[in-house]
């Protein structure tokens, strides 16, 4: 594929998760901020590209553990900017147990996981109908699925 046409479906599904990212934001806390555009855009390519770059029949599980994992990193990352050094105090999860410097915390990884599996699912299905690319398919505790 070309590098140009790439890069376009990139930055369309980047402003898709970015405006999804801030829309779940704002229903959860009843706020968001700009960088969570930018951060939202991100993870969604992310979580998008796990079953682009690895095979299709990578169990969904294993596929929205890694997807936790790279959001919760983008999250660390993101928060070490904009919160601690940029100090816009965005968010906190300090008195949250388990978690790291205050911009990371097990229950956010925790629910990263099911929002994981929504990001993957919605990906495919965009770049299926939208790209003409092959039809989504997975694979779910060893059984195969079609969405």
């Amino acid at each position: 594929m070309p590098k140009l046409k790439l890069c376009c479906r990139l930055a369309l599904l980047f402003l898709i998760g970015g405006a999804a990212y801030v829309g779940v934001e704002t229903l959860w806390r009843g706020f968001s901020h700009p960088s969570m555009f930018v951060l939202g855009g991100l993870c969604f390519v992310l979580a998008g590209l796990i079953n682009e770059v690895l095979p299709w029949y990578l169990d969904l599980s294993l596929q929205a553990l890694l997807g936790a994992a790279l959001i919760t990193a983008a999250e660390f990352i993101c928060g070490l900017i904009v919160n601690l050094w940029l100090g816009l105090g965005v968010w906190d999860y300090s008195a949250l147990p388990f978690n790291l410097l205050g911009q990371i915390s097990l229950q956010y990884f925790l629910l990263w996981i099911p929002l994981s599996v929504l990001a993957i699912w919605l990906d495919d299905l965009l770049r299926h109908r939208l790209f003409g690319e092959e039809s989504p398919r997975y694979c779910l505790f060893g059984h195969k699925l079609r969405l």
